[in-house]
């Protein structure tokens, strides 16, 4: 982040980093195994523009995303031949734009499949569509009876709607202690797989895996996986990760954090011994302290519960959030920092010379897991991609 920039922060997404995580990843699942990167929720807080293209040098052409109007974000930057899955949300013309684009997306319940069977109808090309079914998450999927219908009316809309895939997303997977739960789950899904086979539907792939069970549970892996956190370098939780330390086997999953945030100081303000610091009576000066006053809020995504705990890097030092942390503005003790000035750059996620302050850290002082930290990073908030 330069000095002249109208932007409070910026968010630097390093391609070295991405390349990094997914040729890991490939090694990992193996050459049969397709990634779908997961840019949901502007890929998870990293900027589908940003992310993407990057992503898509690195190797990958599926994407998956939750609603429609991150589909078309997604068209916009792909290249031709890239593919995209919707999971999620469409509204009342996303089925119709999705026909039209060859875009893929899940089917779960009957009255999205005779939507996609009249776009087909109407367009004179076939929807593709992948079939969710319940195992076990009781969210979205088709239960028994719908699936039952749905194969009926599948087999007679063989123009309209060619079936992309079958699939289901797994309760529990992200935790070890959800081990019977899962094969549970998975064991459903295979014989699921195996009915519609019998019943005349033969879908393209099988899909089934997010990043915590393409991890833990090796028979989820199937034709293709969803990966979301752990492209990113981060881990679905401690418990997949030293479940995966325990049992790994000669290779070494060696994930990268892609994301570094950044601010600067705006300027730097004097305290006396016996004065309060920001909002309330939080914090008393009990000497007198030299106070850095970063643009940086909660309305830009710096959890208020980070008062008084969080921590930033100025000049390879960490220094404390200090006070209240504000809509617009957080302020950290920079008393003892040499020749710190206004203008000097500041680290909230990311490293700076040795030192790091890392998203796991953030997150505990913040009380929140590393998806949802993430994903309430504003979009507005720059995102620039950087070479390392």
């Amino acid at each position: 982040m330069t000095a002249e920039s109208s932007h409070t922060s910026i968010i630097e997404v390093s391609r070295a980093a991405i390349q990094q995580n997914l040729d890991c990843l490939r090694e990992f699942l193996g050459p049969d195994i397709r990634i779908s990167s997961v840019v949901k929720a502007n890929a998870y807080g990293h900027g589908i523009e940003a992310f993407v293209p990057v992503a898509e040098a690195a190797g990958i052409d599926h994407f998956s995303v939750f609603s429609g109007d991150e589909a078309r974000r997604v068209v916009a930057v792909k290249q031709p031949g890239t593919d995209v899955m919707i999971m999620g949300w469409m509204g009342a013309n996303d089925v119709e734009w999705a026909v039209r684009e060859g875009v893929d997306f899940f089917v779960f319940d009957l009255t999205r499949l005779e939507a996609a069977a009249a776009a087909g109808r109407k367009l004179r090309r076939s929807a593709r569509v992948h079939l969710e079914v319940e195992t076990g998450m009781n969210r979205t999927g088709l239960d028994r009876r719908q699936l039952k219908q749905a194969v009926e009316l599948l087999n007679t809309w063989n123009e309209e709607v060619r079936v992309r895939g079958v699939c289901t997303h797994y309760a529990g997977a992200e935790s070890i202690a959800n081990h019977v739960r899962v094969q549970r789950q998975i064991t459903r899904f295979e014989r699921i797989c195996h009915w519609l086979e019998n019943h005349g539907i033969h879908p393209d792939m099988r899909h089934t895996a997010c990043s915590a069970a393409a991890i833990a549970y090796p028979r989820t892996r199937m034709d293709m996986v969803r990966i979301g956190i752990l492209q990113y370098g981060f881990w679905p939780t401690r418990e997949i990760q030293v479940h995966y330390r325990n049992r790994r086997q000669g290779f070494a999953l060696k994930l990268r954090r892609v994301l570094s945030w950044k601010s600067r100081i705006m300027v730097l303000k004097q305290v006396h011994t016996g004065e309060f610091i920001s909002y309330g009576t939080s914090t008393f000066a009990e000497e007198d302290k030299l106070i850095a006053i970063i643009p940086v809020g909660y309305s830009h995504g710096y959890s208020r519960s980070l008062s008084n705990q969080g921590r930033v890097l100025i000049r390879e030092r960490r220094a404390p959030v200090i006070g209240l942390v504000n809509m617009n503005m957080l302020l950290a003790d920079v008393t003892g920092i040499p020749e710190v000035k206004a203008g000097d750059e500041v680290v909230l996620i990311g490293t700076q010379g040795d030192t790091e302050i890392s998203l796991a850290s953030f997150a505990e002082f913040n009380d929140q897991l590393n998806y949802e930290l993430l994903a309430r990073l504003p979009a507005e908030t720059p995102r620039v991609v950087v070479k390392e």
